[in-house]
Protein backbone atom coordinates (compact mmCIF):
# COMPACT_ATOMS: atom_id res chain seq x y z
CA UNK A 1 0.00 0.00 0.00
CA UNK A 2 1.40 3.58 -0.70
CA UNK A 3 0.35 6.69 0.91
CA UNK A 4 1.41 10.32 1.01
CA UNK A 5 1.28 13.21 2.89
CA UNK A 6 0.27 17.06 1.03
CA UNK A 7 -0.88 20.11 2.52
CA UNK A 8 -3.60 22.41 0.83
CA UNK A 9 -4.02 25.74 2.38
CA UNK A 10 -7.43 27.37 1.61
CA UNK A 11 -6.61 30.13 3.92
CA UNK A 12 -6.87 33.79 2.62
CA UNK A 13 -3.52 34.49 4.78
CA UNK A 14 -1.80 31.67 3.31
CA UNK A 15 -3.57 31.71 -0.66
CA UNK A 16 0.05 31.51 -2.05
CA UNK A 17 2.06 30.78 0.79
CA UNK A 18 5.34 27.55 0.41
CA UNK A 19 5.60 24.86 3.13
CA UNK A 20 8.90 23.81 4.65
CA UNK A 21 8.65 20.54 6.02
CA UNK A 22 10.18 20.01 9.15
CA UNK A 23 11.45 17.40 12.17
CA UNK A 24 10.51 14.26 9.84
CA UNK A 25 14.26 12.84 10.77
CA UNK A 26 13.55 13.43 14.42
CA UNK A 27 9.95 11.69 14.36
CA UNK A 28 11.95 8.72 12.90
CA UNK A 29 14.79 8.59 14.75
CA UNK A 30 12.67 8.33 17.66
CA UNK A 31 9.77 6.33 16.24
CA UNK A 32 10.67 3.62 13.70
CA UNK A 33 14.39 3.82 13.74
CA UNK A 34 15.90 0.18 14.71
CA UNK A 35 14.57 -3.11 16.03
CA UNK A 36 11.18 -0.93 17.56
CA UNK A 37 8.79 -4.46 17.68
CA UNK A 38 9.60 -6.47 20.92
CA UNK A 39 7.55 -9.33 21.93
CA UNK A 40 7.51 -7.37 25.21
CA UNK A 41 5.28 -4.40 23.24
CA UNK A 42 3.38 -7.22 21.24
CA UNK A 43 1.94 -8.89 24.60
CA UNK A 44 1.29 -5.26 25.88
CA UNK A 45 -0.47 -4.20 22.47
CA UNK A 46 -2.60 -7.95 22.62
CA UNK A 47 -3.91 -6.96 26.03
CA UNK A 48 -4.65 -3.13 25.38
CA UNK A 49 -6.53 -3.65 22.29
CA UNK A 50 -8.66 -6.85 23.18
CA UNK A 51 -9.73 -4.14 26.47
CA UNK A 52 -10.05 -1.43 24.28
CA UNK A 53 -12.21 -2.88 21.10
CA UNK A 54 -13.55 -5.78 23.50
CA UNK A 55 -12.72 -8.38 20.60
CA UNK A 56 -9.78 -9.84 18.92
CA UNK A 57 -8.57 -7.55 16.27
CA UNK A 58 -5.16 -7.06 17.32
CA UNK A 59 -2.98 -8.95 14.38
CA UNK A 60 -0.35 -10.55 16.55
CA UNK A 61 0.66 -12.84 13.99
CA UNK A 62 1.55 -10.19 11.77
CA UNK A 63 3.71 -8.25 14.06
CA UNK A 64 5.47 -11.43 14.93
CA UNK A 65 6.38 -11.57 11.17
CA UNK A 66 8.22 -8.33 11.59
CA UNK A 67 9.92 -9.61 14.67
CA UNK A 68 11.02 -12.78 13.19
CA UNK A 69 15.34 -12.71 13.17
CA UNK A 70 16.20 -15.49 10.79
CA UNK A 71 15.02 -19.31 9.31
CA UNK A 72 17.92 -22.13 9.32
CA UNK A 73 17.58 -24.50 6.47
CA UNK A 74 20.43 -27.60 6.41
CA UNK A 75 20.93 -28.72 3.48
CA UNK A 76 23.94 -31.17 1.73
CA UNK A 77 25.54 -30.57 -1.58
CA UNK A 78 29.02 -31.37 -3.73
CA UNK A 79 30.23 -27.87 -4.47
CA UNK A 80 33.09 -26.43 -6.70
CA UNK A 81 35.38 -23.66 -5.13
CA UNK A 82 33.42 -20.84 -7.21
CA UNK A 83 30.22 -21.68 -5.99
CA UNK A 84 31.04 -21.64 -2.59
CA UNK A 85 32.36 -18.67 -3.00
CA UNK A 86 29.79 -17.12 -5.29
CA UNK A 87 27.29 -17.75 -2.12
CA UNK A 88 29.49 -16.87 0.52
CA UNK A 89 29.03 -13.33 -0.70
CA UNK A 90 25.39 -13.01 -0.97
CA UNK A 91 24.15 -10.29 0.26
CA UNK A 92 20.81 -12.07 1.74
CA UNK A 93 21.93 -15.23 3.35
CA UNK A 94 25.40 -16.62 4.69
CA UNK A 95 26.16 -19.68 5.27
CA UNK A 96 27.55 -21.82 8.35
CA UNK A 97 30.10 -24.88 6.89
CA UNK A 98 30.25 -28.14 8.68
CA UNK A 99 33.17 -29.91 9.83
CA UNK A 100 32.68 -32.86 7.66
CA UNK A 101 34.39 -32.72 4.11
CA UNK A 102 34.44 -35.36 1.28
CA UNK A 103 36.13 -35.80 -2.19
CA UNK A 104 38.82 -33.93 -4.18
CA UNK A 105 38.39 -30.93 -2.84
CA UNK A 106 38.24 -31.56 0.83
CA UNK A 107 39.43 -27.92 1.83
CA UNK A 108 35.68 -27.03 0.67
CA UNK A 109 32.69 -28.22 3.31
CA UNK A 110 30.28 -30.87 1.70
CA UNK A 111 26.97 -29.53 3.63
CA UNK A 112 25.69 -26.36 4.98
CA UNK A 113 23.52 -24.15 6.95
CA UNK A 114 21.26 -21.62 5.10
CA UNK A 115 20.44 -18.75 7.31
CA UNK A 116 17.98 -16.93 5.63
CA UNK A 117 18.26 -13.19 6.96
CA UNK A 118 15.83 -11.87 4.96
CA UNK A 119 13.38 -10.90 8.29
CA UNK A 120 13.52 -7.69 10.42
CA UNK A 121 14.31 -8.55 13.67
CA UNK A 122 11.86 -6.26 14.93
CA UNK A 123 12.33 -3.68 12.26
CA UNK A 124 9.67 -2.24 9.80
CA UNK A 125 9.74 -3.14 5.86
CA UNK A 126 8.49 0.17 5.37
CA UNK A 127 9.97 2.96 2.72
CA UNK A 128 10.04 6.85 3.17
CA UNK A 129 10.63 9.16 0.67
CA UNK A 130 10.37 12.87 1.38
CA UNK A 131 11.45 16.65 0.32
CA UNK A 132 14.28 17.42 1.92
CA UNK A 133 14.00 19.07 5.16
CA UNK A 134 14.31 22.35 4.70
CA UNK A 135 13.25 23.20 0.79
CA UNK A 136 10.48 24.91 0.21
CA UNK A 137 7.94 23.56 -1.45
CA UNK A 138 4.12 25.05 -2.92
CA UNK A 139 1.56 23.96 -1.18
CA UNK A 140 -0.78 21.62 -2.69
CA UNK A 141 2.58 18.80 -3.69
CA UNK A 142 2.80 15.95 -1.97
CA UNK A 143 5.63 16.28 0.79
CA UNK A 144 6.96 12.27 1.98
CA UNK A 145 5.11 8.94 0.79
CA UNK A 146 5.39 5.68 2.54
CA UNK A 147 5.43 2.73 1.30
CA UNK A 148 5.34 -1.07 2.59
CA UNK A 149 8.75 -3.08 0.92
CA UNK A 150 7.18 -6.76 1.83
CA UNK A 151 3.54 -7.61 0.55
CA UNK A 152 2.71 -9.18 3.93
CA UNK A 153 2.93 -6.05 5.50
CA UNK A 154 0.40 -3.85 3.17
CA UNK A 155 -1.47 -3.10 6.43
CA UNK A 156 1.81 -1.02 8.44
CA UNK A 157 1.28 2.08 6.17
CA UNK A 158 -1.78 2.49 8.37
CA UNK A 159 -0.11 1.43 11.18
CA UNK A 160 2.19 4.33 11.15
CA UNK A 161 -0.09 7.20 9.44
CA UNK A 162 -1.38 8.78 12.56
CA UNK A 163 2.43 9.35 13.54
CA UNK A 164 3.14 10.85 10.43
CA UNK A 165 0.34 13.14 9.90
CA UNK A 166 1.43 14.32 13.36
CA UNK A 167 4.01 16.61 11.31
CA UNK A 168 1.18 18.98 10.18
CA UNK A 169 2.64 20.94 13.27
CA UNK A 170 6.13 21.73 12.90
CA UNK A 171 5.89 22.04 9.11
CA UNK A 172 2.76 24.64 9.85
CA UNK A 173 4.93 26.48 12.55
CA UNK A 174 7.87 26.41 10.27
CA UNK A 175 5.90 28.03 7.54
CA UNK A 176 4.17 30.47 9.65
CA UNK A 177 7.37 31.62 11.11
CA UNK A 178 8.71 31.88 7.24
CA UNK A 179 5.68 34.40 6.20
CA UNK A 180 6.41 36.27 9.53
CA UNK A 181 10.44 36.35 8.14
CA UNK A 182 8.98 37.78 4.99
CA UNK A 183 7.28 40.35 6.15
CA UNK A 184 9.99 41.41 8.97
CA UNK A 185 12.53 41.07 5.77
CA UNK A 186 9.98 43.65 3.39
CA UNK A 187 9.46 46.21 6.22
CA UNK A 188 13.19 45.91 7.18
CA UNK A 189 14.24 45.93 3.47
CA UNK A 190 12.10 49.04 2.81
CA UNK A 191 13.08 51.27 5.74
CA UNK A 192 16.50 50.39 6.40
CA UNK A 193 18.08 49.64 2.89
CA UNK A 194 19.48 46.24 4.28
CA UNK A 195 17.84 42.68 6.06
CA UNK A 196 20.60 43.40 8.93
CA UNK A 197 19.47 42.11 12.55
CA UNK A 198 16.27 39.86 10.54
CA UNK A 199 17.65 36.35 11.96
CA UNK A 200 17.00 38.16 15.62
CA UNK A 201 13.74 40.43 14.95
CA UNK A 202 10.99 37.23 16.26
CA UNK A 203 11.40 36.11 19.30
CA UNK A 204 9.52 32.89 20.03
CA UNK A 205 7.80 33.47 23.70
CA UNK A 206 5.09 30.41 23.08
CA UNK A 207 6.79 27.98 25.18
CA UNK A 208 4.35 28.31 28.06
CA UNK A 209 1.50 28.71 25.71
CA UNK A 210 1.84 25.06 24.01
CA UNK A 211 -0.35 22.17 24.96
CA UNK A 212 3.02 20.00 25.84
CA UNK A 213 6.66 19.90 26.17
CA UNK A 214 6.92 18.06 23.14
CA UNK A 215 4.51 20.82 21.44
CA UNK A 216 7.73 23.07 22.69
CA UNK A 217 10.44 20.97 21.30
CA UNK A 218 8.58 20.27 17.90
CA UNK A 219 7.51 24.05 17.46
CA UNK A 220 10.48 25.44 19.06
CA UNK A 221 12.57 24.06 16.51
CA UNK A 222 10.72 24.67 13.77
CA UNK A 223 10.63 28.28 14.20
CA UNK A 224 14.72 28.01 14.83
CA UNK A 225 14.17 27.20 10.69
CA UNK A 226 14.01 30.58 9.97
CA UNK A 227 15.48 32.92 13.40
CA UNK A 228 18.06 32.51 15.80
CA UNK A 229 15.93 34.16 18.86
CA UNK A 230 14.33 31.87 21.65
CA UNK A 231 12.44 31.15 25.08
CA UNK A 232 11.73 27.84 24.26
CA UNK A 233 14.60 26.00 25.35
CA UNK A 234 13.03 22.65 24.69
CA UNK A 235 13.78 23.29 20.81
CA UNK A 236 17.07 24.33 21.57
CA UNK A 237 17.80 20.86 22.96
CA UNK A 238 16.04 19.34 19.53
CA UNK A 239 17.97 21.16 17.29
CA UNK A 240 20.42 19.98 19.44
CA UNK A 241 19.77 16.33 19.86
CA UNK A 242 18.66 15.50 16.42
CA UNK A 243 19.76 18.22 14.01
CA UNK A 244 23.64 18.73 15.25
CA UNK A 245 23.71 22.15 16.38
CA UNK A 246 24.94 23.00 19.37
CA UNK A 247 23.07 26.43 19.75
CA UNK A 248 20.61 27.40 17.67
CA UNK A 249 19.32 30.42 19.23
CA UNK A 250 19.61 33.10 21.55
CA UNK A 251 18.06 35.50 24.33
CA UNK A 252 18.85 38.23 26.45
CA UNK A 253 18.15 38.63 30.44
CA UNK A 254 14.71 39.87 30.70
CA UNK A 255 12.40 41.55 33.16
CA UNK A 256 8.70 40.26 33.57
CA UNK A 257 5.51 41.79 35.71
CA UNK A 258 6.66 39.69 39.18
CA UNK A 259 9.97 41.26 38.94
CA UNK A 260 8.66 44.79 38.99
CA UNK A 261 5.25 44.62 41.07
CA UNK A 262 7.17 42.85 43.95
CA UNK A 263 8.81 46.26 43.80
CA UNK A 264 5.73 48.23 44.97
CA UNK A 265 3.98 50.47 42.83
CA UNK A 266 5.90 53.60 44.21
CA UNK A 267 9.44 51.60 43.52
CA UNK A 268 8.90 51.46 39.87
CA UNK A 269 11.79 53.16 39.65
CA UNK A 270 13.72 51.24 41.87
CA UNK A 271 12.81 47.87 39.80
CA UNK A 272 14.12 49.59 36.48
CA UNK A 273 17.55 50.52 38.37
CA UNK A 274 18.11 47.56 39.76
CA UNK A 275 17.86 45.71 36.67
CA UNK A 276 19.98 48.29 35.11
CA UNK A 277 22.74 47.11 38.02
CA UNK A 278 22.44 44.10 37.52
CA UNK A 279 23.25 43.92 33.59
CA UNK A 280 25.53 46.32 33.18
CA UNK A 281 26.88 45.44 29.98
CA UNK A 282 24.60 43.02 27.21
CA UNK A 283 21.23 44.05 26.33
CA UNK A 284 18.31 44.29 28.71
CA UNK A 285 14.40 43.69 28.24
CA UNK A 286 12.41 45.55 30.82
CA UNK A 287 8.57 45.02 30.61
CA UNK A 288 7.46 48.47 31.17
CA UNK A 289 3.47 48.26 31.48
CA UNK A 290 2.59 47.39 34.66
CA UNK A 291 1.58 50.35 35.76
CA UNK A 292 1.48 53.03 32.92
CA UNK A 293 3.65 52.66 30.16
CA UNK A 294 3.68 55.92 29.30
CA UNK A 295 4.56 57.40 32.65
CA UNK A 296 7.37 55.08 32.64
CA UNK A 297 8.79 55.98 28.94
CA UNK A 298 8.59 59.60 29.95
CA UNK A 299 8.56 60.04 33.76
CA UNK A 300 11.34 57.08 34.38
CA UNK A 301 13.08 56.17 31.23
CA UNK A 302 12.92 59.28 29.59
CA UNK A 303 13.67 61.39 33.40
CA UNK A 304 15.07 59.91 36.30
CA UNK A 305 16.94 57.26 34.84
CA UNK A 306 17.67 59.42 31.51
CA UNK A 307 21.40 59.42 32.33
CA UNK A 308 21.99 55.69 32.77
CA UNK A 309 20.10 55.30 29.89
CA UNK A 310 22.14 56.83 27.73
CA UNK A 311 25.47 55.19 29.39
CA UNK A 312 24.78 52.39 27.93
CA UNK A 313 25.81 51.36 23.98
CA UNK A 314 24.91 49.71 21.08
CA UNK A 315 25.82 46.24 22.53
CA UNK A 316 24.16 47.17 26.01
CA UNK A 317 20.84 48.54 25.06
CA UNK A 318 18.00 49.04 26.87
CA UNK A 319 14.96 47.41 25.38
CA UNK A 320 11.75 48.52 26.73
CA UNK A 321 8.53 46.42 26.20
CA UNK A 322 4.77 47.35 26.27
CA UNK A 323 2.60 44.56 26.68
CA UNK A 324 -0.98 45.85 26.83
CA UNK A 325 -3.08 47.81 24.96
CA UNK A 326 -3.63 48.32 20.88
CA UNK A 327 -0.21 46.83 19.46
CA UNK A 328 0.17 49.50 16.91
CA UNK A 329 -1.17 52.72 18.66
CA UNK A 330 0.99 52.14 21.49
CA UNK A 331 3.79 51.45 20.02
CA UNK A 332 3.43 54.70 18.10
CA UNK A 333 3.11 56.51 21.29
CA UNK A 334 5.87 55.03 23.04
CA UNK A 335 8.24 55.96 20.14
CA UNK A 336 6.65 59.45 20.34
CA UNK A 337 7.56 60.18 23.87
CA UNK A 338 11.01 58.44 23.75
CA UNK A 339 11.66 60.52 20.77
CA UNK A 340 10.94 63.73 22.89
CA UNK A 341 13.40 62.86 25.06
CA UNK A 342 16.08 60.67 23.85
CA UNK A 343 16.10 62.27 20.32
CA UNK A 344 15.97 60.24 17.04
CA UNK A 345 18.47 60.43 13.83
CA UNK A 346 17.29 59.90 10.46
CA UNK A 347 18.80 56.62 8.99
CA UNK A 348 20.62 56.23 5.49
CA UNK A 349 16.91 56.04 3.64
CA UNK A 350 16.20 58.84 5.65
CA UNK A 351 13.36 57.04 8.03
CA UNK A 352 13.85 57.84 12.05
CA UNK A 353 15.91 55.86 14.13
CA UNK A 354 16.15 56.09 18.21
CA UNK A 355 19.81 55.92 19.75
CA UNK A 356 21.56 53.04 19.43
CA UNK A 357 21.37 52.06 23.00
CA UNK A 358 17.45 52.36 22.84
CA UNK A 359 15.27 49.82 21.55
CA UNK A 360 11.34 48.23 21.65
CA UNK A 361 9.88 44.84 21.80
CA UNK A 362 6.64 44.49 21.67
CA UNK A 363 5.32 40.57 22.14
CA UNK A 364 1.87 41.27 23.05
CA UNK A 365 -0.82 41.00 20.01
CA UNK A 366 1.33 39.77 17.66
CA UNK A 367 0.25 37.49 14.40
CA UNK A 368 0.89 37.74 10.74
CA UNK A 369 -2.04 40.36 10.12
CA UNK A 370 -0.96 42.79 13.37
CA UNK A 371 2.58 42.83 12.58
CA UNK A 372 2.46 43.58 9.58
CA UNK A 373 -0.14 46.53 10.27
CA UNK A 374 2.00 47.71 13.01
CA UNK A 375 5.10 48.02 10.88
CA UNK A 376 2.68 49.70 7.92
CA UNK A 377 1.59 51.90 10.82
CA UNK A 378 5.33 52.80 12.01
CA UNK A 379 6.45 53.50 8.26
CA UNK A 380 3.95 55.86 7.50
CA UNK A 381 5.27 57.93 10.59
CA UNK A 382 8.28 57.62 9.35
CA UNK A 383 9.91 55.41 11.83
CA UNK A 384 12.42 52.41 10.64
CA UNK A 385 11.75 49.01 11.33
CA UNK A 386 14.63 48.58 13.08
CA UNK A 387 14.24 50.22 16.00
CA UNK A 388 11.78 47.38 17.28
CA UNK A 389 11.78 43.48 17.70
CA UNK A 390 8.74 41.70 18.08
CA UNK A 391 8.01 38.58 20.42
CA UNK A 392 5.20 35.75 19.50
CA UNK A 393 3.62 33.21 21.25
CA UNK A 394 0.55 31.17 20.95
CA UNK A 395 0.11 32.69 17.58
CA UNK A 396 3.54 30.98 16.43
CA UNK A 397 3.07 27.72 18.35
CA UNK A 398 -0.51 27.27 19.54
CA UNK A 399 -3.32 28.88 17.49
CA UNK A 400 -3.27 26.41 14.72
CA UNK A 401 -4.12 22.87 13.82
CA UNK A 402 -3.73 20.48 11.34
CA UNK A 403 -6.60 22.57 8.88
CA UNK A 404 -4.62 25.73 9.02
CA UNK A 405 -3.00 23.95 6.08
CA UNK A 406 -4.96 21.26 5.41
CA UNK A 407 -2.12 18.74 5.60
CA UNK A 408 -3.61 15.24 4.53
CA UNK A 409 -2.10 11.81 4.34
CA UNK A 410 -4.06 9.46 1.75
CA UNK A 411 -3.82 5.62 -0.14
CA UNK A 412 -2.92 6.77 -3.54
CA UNK A 413 -1.91 3.48 -4.63
CA UNK A 414 -2.55 -0.56 -4.12
CA UNK A 415 -1.40 -3.75 -5.26
CA UNK A 416 -3.66 -6.94 -5.24
CA UNK A 417 -3.03 -10.39 -6.44
CA UNK A 418 0.01 -9.18 -8.83
CA UNK A 419 -1.82 -5.92 -9.94
CA UNK A 420 -1.40 -2.36 -9.16
CA UNK A 421 -4.06 -0.09 -9.31
CA UNK A 422 -4.20 4.09 -8.50
CA UNK A 423 -6.73 5.15 -6.36
CA UNK A 424 -8.30 8.16 -4.94
CA UNK A 425 -10.80 9.67 -2.76
CA UNK A 426 -13.37 12.28 -4.61
CA UNK A 427 -16.10 13.16 -2.48
CA UNK A 428 -18.94 15.05 -4.05
CA UNK A 429 -20.15 16.71 -0.78
CA UNK A 430 -16.38 18.25 -0.38
CA UNK A 431 -14.21 18.17 -4.47
CA UNK A 432 -11.83 20.11 -1.89
CA UNK A 433 -10.97 17.00 -0.22
CA UNK A 434 -10.13 15.13 -3.67
CA UNK A 435 -6.92 13.22 -3.36
CA UNK A 436 -4.21 12.43 -5.90
CA UNK A 437 -3.91 9.11 -7.43
CA UNK A 438 -1.01 6.59 -8.33
CA UNK A 439 2.62 6.51 -7.28
CA UNK A 440 3.41 10.45 -6.94
CA UNK A 441 7.02 11.81 -7.31
CA UNK A 442 8.01 15.43 -7.62
CA UNK A 443 9.75 17.35 -10.32
CA UNK A 444 10.63 20.91 -11.81
CA UNK A 445 9.12 21.54 -14.78
CA UNK A 446 10.45 22.48 -17.79
CA UNK A 447 9.21 26.21 -16.94
CA UNK A 448 11.15 26.00 -13.79
CA UNK A 449 7.76 25.33 -11.64
CA UNK A 450 7.64 22.36 -9.30
CA UNK A 451 4.89 20.42 -9.67
CA UNK A 452 3.53 16.65 -8.53
CA UNK A 453 3.71 14.18 -11.32
CA UNK A 454 0.75 11.72 -10.02
CA UNK A 455 0.06 7.60 -11.90
CA UNK A 456 3.78 6.85 -11.35
CA UNK A 457 4.22 9.09 -14.48
CA UNK A 458 7.52 10.34 -12.96
CA UNK A 459 10.80 9.99 -14.06
CA UNK A 460 13.26 8.62 -11.66
CA UNK A 461 16.10 10.97 -12.29
CA UNK A 462 13.66 14.15 -12.20
CA UNK A 463 12.07 13.37 -8.50
CA UNK A 464 12.79 15.40 -6.01
CA UNK A 465 11.68 13.40 -3.28
CA UNK A 466 14.77 11.35 -1.75
CA UNK A 467 14.65 8.23 0.36
CA UNK A 468 15.34 8.85 3.89
CA UNK A 469 13.98 5.56 5.68
CA UNK A 470 13.81 1.92 4.51
CA UNK A 471 13.92 -1.49 6.72
CA UNK A 472 14.55 0.03 9.87
CA UNK A 473 17.43 2.28 8.68
CA UNK A 474 17.44 6.16 8.76
CA UNK A 475 19.20 6.79 4.81
CA UNK A 476 19.19 10.47 5.35
CA UNK A 477 19.80 12.90 7.97
CA UNK A 478 20.06 17.00 7.62
CA UNK A 479 22.01 18.98 9.97
CA UNK A 480 20.33 22.51 11.11
CA UNK A 481 22.66 24.61 9.04
CA UNK A 482 21.46 22.79 5.36
CA UNK A 483 18.04 23.05 6.68
CA UNK A 484 18.24 26.80 7.29
CA UNK A 485 20.19 27.42 3.70
CA UNK A 486 17.45 25.68 1.85
CA UNK A 487 14.71 27.74 3.70
CA UNK A 488 16.55 31.14 3.24
CA UNK A 489 14.09 33.60 1.77
CA UNK A 490 14.01 34.36 -2.08
CA UNK A 491 14.73 37.35 -4.00
CA UNK A 492 11.11 38.32 -4.78
CA UNK A 493 10.21 37.50 -0.46
CA UNK A 494 12.06 40.63 0.13
CA UNK A 495 11.34 43.59 -2.75
CA UNK A 496 10.25 46.49 -1.70
CA UNK A 497 8.33 47.14 -4.96
CA UNK A 498 6.05 43.74 -4.13
CA UNK A 499 5.86 44.89 -0.45
CA UNK A 500 4.31 48.37 -1.74
CA UNK A 501 2.27 46.91 -5.31
CA UNK A 502 2.62 43.76 -6.69
CA UNK A 503 1.67 44.07 -10.83
CA UNK A 504 -1.55 42.48 -10.72
CA UNK A 505 -1.08 40.12 -14.17
CA UNK A 506 2.42 38.71 -12.12
CA UNK A 507 -0.14 37.76 -9.04
CA UNK A 508 -2.66 36.26 -11.13
CA UNK A 509 -0.27 34.04 -12.65
CA UNK A 510 1.46 33.41 -9.49
CA UNK A 511 -2.08 32.55 -7.98
CA UNK A 512 -2.80 30.53 -11.12
CA UNK A 513 0.26 28.26 -10.49
CA UNK A 514 -0.12 27.51 -6.64
CA UNK A 515 -3.89 26.70 -7.03
CA UNK A 516 -2.20 23.99 -9.66
CA UNK A 517 -0.30 23.04 -7.23
CA UNK A 518 2.99 24.41 -9.22
CA UNK A 519 5.21 27.02 -8.00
Amino acid sequence: MYRSLKCNSISRLFSSCVLIIISLSSCIYKNLAGPVVTEEKIQQAKVFYQMHFKQAVFDEEGWRKVLEVQTEVHFKVKVSFQIFHHYMTLKSAYFVPEMNTTGDNDHLPSSFSLLCCQKYDGRLPIRIKAVPEGKIIPRGNVLFTVENTDPDFFWLTNYIETMLVQMWYPITVATISREFKKILAKHLKATTGSLEGLDIKLHDFGYRGVSSQESAALGGAAHLVNFCSTDTVAGLLMAQQYYGCPMAGFSIPAAEHSTIISWGKSREKDAFECLLDQFPSGPVAVVSDSYDIFKACKHIWGDKLKERVMERSEDSALIIRPDSGDPAQTLLEVLKILEECFGSSLNSIGYKVLPSYLRIIQGDGIDLNSINEILEKLRDEGWSAENVFFGCGSALLQKINRDTLNCAFKCSYVEANGRGMDVCKQPVTDPSKGSKRGRLSLRRNSDGFIETVERGAGKPEEDMLVTVFENGTILQEYTLDEIRKAAQLWEEDVSPSQHNKEDSTTLEIHQKCIMNGVH
